[in-house]
């Protein structure tokens, strides 16, 4: 430690560029995965948030909600066998607009079963009163102009509603989610209800134990991570992302490998100087783990710093999303890469010769 502090305070220059260098990779590695996880809030927070465990599917869908159709006598010998624990869901892509406006916004339409566990917590206004026009829509749409009391009226059926309350993340498809009540869901799908009712799939809250003995004809049943995983999109965004991350960690390897390294090489002399007079090649090894570990530690801190900063100032309409546990993980994964690209050097350390470096060698 008083070897590694020493040094640093003596070359504070060159120790400040590395620091500078380590602070902006591990500020972008966060960055990246705050980014990442924000597109996955963003495109199935109201399927993550659910209380749902598993979802019934019609076979042959790719396990893909939009390409499911559950009939109702189908969703009525589910409701036998779960009781409360099963609710009819249906989702679609639509587009709004304000009453009188002109500005078109896209969201995703969600069947919503009154007092059912699919409920949403509201974070202001309330929930609609029965047999009324009010509905619940996600807060992203306030951060798109509407608010409470606005009138938005469908594009396609000019049928129109009045937002009652907010909740908060229930985005899906990077869409705001609008809640319809039975009823009002009807009132999107004229054709379809005049012949017969219809759902995408049937939410479940049940446990493995009770999944395992789903056996109904023509249906099958997902997990809810397997349905996230099959919105359309999902997997190949999360897949780019995730690669650009691992790619920036292995960079960081090669790079604060490469640093070290050289570093190294420039002190030579001293380590062999210090050998010479008695220096044991742990205690080297000691110093040099200290001072990378050192570096690390205080480069971590202002990183995450930074990156919380910026996020601070990010525009509401991008999504970010970085959790302290995840940013914890991250930085110990970034001082694990660091300290095993320290291992070249911690070699060259151990293999320094004592009499060639005082020149014992001429």
């Amino acid at each position: 430690m008083f070897l590694a502090w020493r040094e640093i305070k003596h070359s504070k220059l060159r120790y400040a560029l590395i620091s500078l260098i380590m602070i902006m990779i591990i500020w972008l590695v966060l960055f990246v995965t705050g980014l990442a996880n924000g597109l996955a809030s963003d495109n199935a927070s109201a399927i993550k948030e659910s209380p749902a465990t598993y979802y019934v599917l019609e076979k042959d869908s790719d396990n893909r909600i939009a390409r499911s159709t559950i009939t109702e006598e189908q969703w009525q010998d589910m409701q036998t066998v779960y009781g409360k624990k099963a609710v009819p869901f249906s989702t679609r892509m639509s587009t709004i607009s304000l009453e009188k406006g002109t500005e078109k916004t896209d969201i995703a339409y969600f069947l919503l079963e009154p007092d059912s566990f699919q409920k949403p917590t509201l974070s202001s206004g309330k929930f609609a009163k029965e047999n009324t026009n009010e509905i619940v829509v996600d807060q992203k749409l306030a951060r798109n102009g509407y608010k409470l009391g606005d009138i938005i009226e469908d594009t396609t059926t000019n049928s129109q509603f009045k937002i009652s309350g907010f909740t908060k993340n229930q985005t899906y498809s990077h869409s705001g989610v609008v809640f319809l009540s039975p009823t009002q869901w009807k009132e999107i799908n004229p054709v379809s209800s005049k012949n017969n009712t219809t759902y995408n799939t049937v939410a479940l809250s049940i446990s493995e134990n009770e999944a395992e003995k789903f056996n109904q004809k023509e249906l099958t049943i997902a997990p809810k991570n397997e349905i996230v995983q099959n919105i359309p999109g999902y997997s190949e965004e999360q897949g780019s992302l995730t690669m650009m991350i691992v790619f920036l960690y292995i960079i960081a390897a090669f790079v604060l490998t490469v640093f070290f390294y050289v570093i190294t090489l420039q002190k030579m002399d001293q380590f062999g100087m210090l050998k010479a007079l008695g220096a044991k090649t742990s205690y080297l090894a000691k110093s040099l783990l200290t001072q990378i570990g050192l570096l690390s530690i205080l480069s971590l801190i202002i990183g995450n710093g930074l990156t919380y900063g910026v996020a601070a100032i990010l525009p509401e309409s991008m999504p970010f999303k970085l959790s302290p546990l995840t940013a914890v993980l991250s930085s110990l994964l970034f001082l694990a890469v660091t300290l095993i690209g320290s291992v070249l050097s911690l070699y060259k350390v151990a293999k320094v010769d004592a009499i060639e470096a005082i020149g014992g060698n001429n």
